[in-house]
């Protein structure tokens, strides 16, 4: 049986994906539209699209099964605290390049608004959603995922420091054992230091008793580079 933290972790989910869409009359599991998930801090981690249902591709992210960015270690559900349902089904009945367009402009329209609320001003998406315009964002759900009587010891700053350190250990990993790897997996990893290297600055402050490093003590933009649009068309390689 799993512990009793994913069986209440699940259930949560169970319900939020359960929840009616508005508009359509439709259980938001069998939508399609973009998504997104925050941490404990409630700061934007990861912006992604499905042409799926929700139930379907969240609960792949979410629930252990596999996808690419459980598969290369780029996202630990576990700091996973809340997520953002953006449907989009009026969508689903249009022709196939339309229907493209609708969702890319919708997931790149979500994403501009996470790096703007993130403080690292980037998140841990390995592959930049193609460059859109930028449209009006629809009517969304944010749900809390984490049992409120377990939230105070999932939370703790040493608890995300460990598992953190050892998310980067692992897609540092990935990129090790696969020798060829994308540019963007290089991103995630800088993006993934610097948030441990925030997260343990500030356990740092807090012992000494001052105040927490601001944001900008580190450079992201410096480090990383452009996080609006990929550097070419082509994937880059090592």
């Amino acid at each position: 049986m799993p512990t009793r933290f994913v069986q209440e972790f699940r259930k949560l989910l169970s319900e939020a994906l359960a929840i009616v869409e508005s508009t359509t009359g439709k259980k938001l599991g069998q939508c399609i539209g973009v998504y997104a998930f925050y941490d404990y801090d409630g700061e934007p981690i990861y912006v992604g699209q499905t042409w799926e249902q929700f139930g379907t591709r969240v609960r792949r992210h979410l629930t252990g099964q596999r996808s690419d960015t459980l598969a290369y270690r780029i996202l630990d559900p576990f700091e996973v605290a809340s997520m953002e349902l953006f449907p989009a089904e009026n969508a689903r009945a249009l022709p196939k390049v339309e229907k493209t367009q609708a969702i890319n402009e919708l997931e790149y329209s979500v994403y501009l608004s996470a790096i703007d609320q993130s403080k690292y001003k980037a998140i841990l998406n390995e592959k930049i959603p193609p460059v859109s315009a930028e449209v009006p964002i629809p009517k969304s759900y944010r749900f809390n995922l984490i049992p409120s009587d377990m939230r105070e010891e999932r939370e703790h700053p040493d608890v995300r420091l460990a598992r953190r350190a050892d998310t980067l250990s692992r897609v540092a990993a990935v990129a090790h054992e696969r020798g060829e790897v994308s540019a963007g997996l290089r991103r995630v990893i800088v993006i993934q230091a610097v948030r441990l290297a925030d997260l343990a600055a500030a356990r740092l402050a807090f012992a000494e008793g001052r105040e927490r490093p601001r944001p900008s003590a580190i450079d992201v933009q410096s480090l990383v580079g452009n996080v609006l649009a990929e550097a070419d068309t082509d994937e880059s390689k090592d």
